[in-house]
């Protein structure tokens, strides 16, 4: 995790956001599955279509943390809380389950490379610029977040990479 809720316990000031969506999903691998697909609609409808890295990385620390809440928070009976909000060119996306005894370590372990399962919160370190986790105020449970600076111009930040041997590079003119 990169971030924790400051020894003070007061967390920052939130901004207004710009852009908000917020819905309850059951907590299903089909309510997971709902969940992603409508934050890339609605990614796109806010103007980061479907294949730039902005939707395509939302999208996929949305099925993290979605698939996360189903395995690991699921209370039978209880749904889980999705928002997806923009403010001041930062996205947020939190997941909000009823389980507050499971909480997800604060750096994801290194799976064993045979395992076919726990590699979620490692993608979602490597992809988000912060996330953590906080425990929901009036009642049982947590929410998990991930936040991404995403430039104007629809794209989150990019890792260049150098070009082969041989391979024509364009400057600018």
């Amino acid at each position: 995790m990169k971030s924790a809720t400051p020894p003070n316990g007061h967390m920052p000031q939130r901004l207004a956001p710009e852009r908000e969506f917020t819905m309850r999903f059951t907590s299903t691998p089909r309510g997971a599955r709902l969940a992603r697909r409508l934050v890339s609609h609605r990614l796109n409808d806010w103007g980061h279509p479907y294949t730039t890295p902005a939707n395509e990385t939302l999208t996929l620390v949305t099925a993290e943390l979605t698939a996360n809440a189903v395995r690991h928070g699921h209370v039978p009976g209880r749904d889980f809380h999705l928002q997806l909000t923009l403010a001041e060119g930062i996205f947020r996306i939190e997941v909000t389950d009823t389980r507050a005894e499971k909480e997800p370590p604060s750096t994801p372990p290194t799976p064993d490379c045979s395992s076919e399962s726990g590699r979620g919160l490692l993608l979602v370190s490597a992809l988000a610029d912060d996330w953590g986790v906080t425990p929901r105020p009036a009642a049982p449970g947590k929410t998990v977040w991930a936040q991404l600076r995403v430039p104007t111009g629809g794209h989150p930040r990019i890792h260049r990479v150098a070009p082969r041997p041989g391979q024509e590079t364009r400057r600018p003119r």
